[in-house]
């Protein structure tokens, strides 16, 4: 199944298939920037007769997500925050008006390895109902889609707080022009090499080749000016990014 191609468009209707425990049934659409990643979540809560979750489409980018989005209207989508074309935030700016249709809302839910609070923050102030991490359980997220289907807001534990806290505060966030530098993998990959994860455990996090942490790290360094993963840490630590 190629990127490109993702949308199978295989409603409730169409499809016939049962809905899982309880009766319960939700359409759904994975957007994710990693093929691996996405064929392991479908092959944990795409078992329809199971979990009453059908996976209805894919996508790998921004443009397509919002193809997909628009062709199937889900009722949940998971949503990557890092993704190639402007991100979970480009995604849900698009999708505004789908989110806003009070007949058949498109609820998302985001889905990502970052925990960081400004990841947090965006895709909550774009329109998400919820964000959870990769860390995740198949049952739990499962348990989560129904929650956003329903309307509800759904966070993992301690992200909660970060929402809070920018709603109740009505300063701006300060602009950090360092850290605009970074693209969005290069702040994840920072991010991990400031809480002490080795080249392989963050490859292996990200779904990317040791030569490619390497390289964004190079990056990194080239960027911030600074010259080990030790200074990193303590440039990540001061901004409160670990």
């Amino acid at each position: 199944m190629s990127d490109a191609t993702e949308a199978n468009g295989t409603g409730a209707a169409e499809s016939g298939l049962p809905g899982g425990a309880g009766g319960r049934h939700v359409r759904v659409v994975l957007v994710d920037d990693h093929r691996m990643f996405r064929a392991g979540v479908q092959a944990e809560i795409g078992r329809t007769a199971e979990t009453g979750v059908e996976v209805v489409g894919e996508a790998a980018d921004v443009d397509q997500a919002v193809a997909v989005i628009t062709a199937t209207r889900p009722e949940v989508v998971l949503l990557d925050v890092h993704l190639p074309g402007g991100g979970g935030v480009e995604v849900l700016r698009r999708c505004a008006a789908l989110t806003a249709d009070a007949e058949q809302p498109v609820r998302f839910l985001a889905l990502s390895v970052s925990d960081a609070a400004e990841d947090v923050i965006g895709v909550i102030r774009g329109g998400a109902r919820g964000y959870v991490t990769k860390t995740i359980t198949g049952a739990d997220l499962v348990d989560s889609i129904f929650r956003v289907q329903e309307g509800d807001a759904v966070f993992s534990p301690r992200l909660a707080g970060f929402v809070l806290d920018a709603f109740a505060s009505t300063d701006a966030p300060p602009v950090d022009e360092d850290l605009d530098r970074l693209t969005q993998r290069e702040r994840e990959v920072l991010r991990l090499i400031a809480r002490g994860y080795a080249y392989k455990e963050i490859a292996k996090q990200l779904f990317i080749s040791v030569k490619t942490v390497e390289s964004h790290v190079s990056a990194v360094l080239r960027k911030l000016q600074l010259s080990n993963r030790h200074e990193l840490t303590r440039w990540a630590t001061a901004r409160r990014l670990v």
